[in-house]
């Protein structure tokens, strides 16, 4: 904390399964961006995405729990499931959003790229700084993001800050495949994850 103003982190999305890529995209986070606090909020229906009409939010919850729940500074948080209906981020950094805090968001490139479609994306750039992290090596995809990039300074007078690490090339569609067809998930998973899928029958 730095002057009574505290630098809080959102990390949201589907996490269907959390994966050990979400955890170190996680733990960069916090790091480089030398946060006081980190939320991790499972969508409850995100609005970006088509999933499985079996999702129970629950599980999805559940998991990320597992996953988060022993790393210092993250609070796993149920408030977009909980206000139920689509999950739109303007509206979870208006409920997070304060004069005493300033607010962090992290997102892969796809949606580092689409941001400008999202609901309200003046009011989202204007509540927080939106980051975030490569999990693919596509170099065609740098061209891409340093034209958007001009294109949110120019409309919105910020860009999106870029997190550096190692890309850890993980999908959560990857890993459900894996279960449906018998394959082992627990070079890809936490261990309480992928303990937590199999004792529960998830993804068959």
């Amino acid at each position: 904390m730095l002057n009574g103003i505290m630098r809080i982190g959102i990390y949201g999305g589907t996490f269907a399964p959390v994966h050990r890529g979400h955890v170190a995209a996680a733990e960069a986070f916090i790091r480089q961006m030398e946060l006081d606090l980190l939320y991790v909020i499972p969508a409850g229906i995100p609005p970006h995405k088509q999933i499985d009409e079996a999702d129970d939010p629950a599980h999805r919850l559940a998991m990320c729990e597992l996953a988060f729940g022993g790393m210092e500074k993250v609070i796993v948080c149920d408030m977009e499931i909980a206000r139920g209906g689509k999950s739109f981020t303007v509206d979870t950094l208006r409920a997070l959003s304060g004069e005493d805090r300033r607010l962090f968001l992290l997102m892969g490139t796809d949606m580092m790229l689409t941001l400008d479609s999202w609901r309200s994306p003046d009011e989202i750039f204007r509540l927080c700084y939106p980051v975030y992290i490569r999990r693919e090596h596509d170099p065609i995809l740098e061209g891409q993001i340093v034209a958007k990039n001009q294109l949110y300074q120019e409309k919105y007078g910020r860009i999106v800050r870029r997190l550096m690490g190692d890309v850890i090339e993980l999908s959560s569609t990857e890993i459900r495949d894996r279960v449906k067809s018998g394959e082992g998930i627990s070079d890809l998973v936490p261990t309480p994850v992928a303990d937590y899928i199999k004792s529960n029958g998830l993804y068959r």
